[in-house]
């Protein structure tokens, strides 16, 4: 191993919080098919099967956490969360907060297409790296990463609405039918320990503060004030 690829999967193991023993596993973790068929000559295996194997553990865990943080919900409310915690949309965005697209090995091809980006590819990415930490630390190792990861995401979830419409995305589209400028969210304030931290968002929009949305997470607060701004303009999904 090279050490400009020891150096680049150290960099990642400080992102993923995560520092393996069996390094091949994170190789192979990050290393997309399109990458080993254009080496046949190299002896290493794609990610495919971890991909697999991570998609089964990131939903035993994700279903035993929501389970124990929602003790009061039925089976339907726990099965749209869960979706929603594994979704291809949501694990691409986790994939890019730990910097894991950086890191993907592709073939000439995909790298120029712009893989490092696809929603499938940092999804599969993410499933790819669970396993990895899950062959190489066991379950615990596993469970305290994707409980680290999804900590946010349970914390922030609104129990009144599990829609879970992307609602920032809806503001935005709203906004240019209108011919208005895109609105922009600004932190107005945060308060609580670091373990319940609340943060306050305000939607500033056309030079003024439009609507507030409060959340455990700042993503939280700024799809609930997205909401509250859609709620103004009589635009919310059904």
């Amino acid at each position: 191993m090279s050490k400009a690829v020891a150096d680049g999967l150290q960099e990642l193991e400080e992102s993923l919080g995560y520092t393996f023993r069996d390094r091949a596993l994170i190789v192979r973790a990050v290393t997309h098919k399109s990458y080993t068929n254009e080496r046949r000559d190299l002896p290493s295996p794609n990610n495919e099967r971890l991909e697999f194997l991570g998609d089964t553990v990131l939903g035993f865990v994700v279903g035993d956490l929501i389970y124990r943080n929602f003790p009061n919900l039925q089976e339907g409310a726990l099965s749209k969360i869960k979706a929603h915690l594994v979704s291809a949309a949501t694990l691409s965005t986790k994939s890019r907060e730990l910097k894991i697209g950086r890191f993907l090995r592709m073939g000439t091809g995909e790298a120029r297409s712009g893989g490092g980006e696809k929603l499938s590819l940092l999804a599969d990415g993410f499933e790819a790296i669970v396993a990895a930490i899950y062959l190489d630390g066991g379950l615990p190792a596993a469970g305290q990463f994707i409980q680290r990861v999804f900590a946010p995401d349970i914390a922030g979830i609104d129990l009144a609405d599990l829609s879970f419409h992307d609602y920032k995305t809806a503001l935005q589209e709203s906004a240019q039918a209108l011919g208005l400028p895109l609105p922009d969210y600004r932190i107005v304030d945060e308060y609580g320990p670091d373990h319940e931290k609340v943060f306050v968002v305000e939607v500033f929009w056309d030079g003024e503060t439009f609507a507030l949305g409060t959340g455990n997470s700042k993503r939280e607060a700024q799809r609930k004030a997205a909401k509250e701004a859609l709620k103004k303009l009589g635009r919310l999904p059904a």
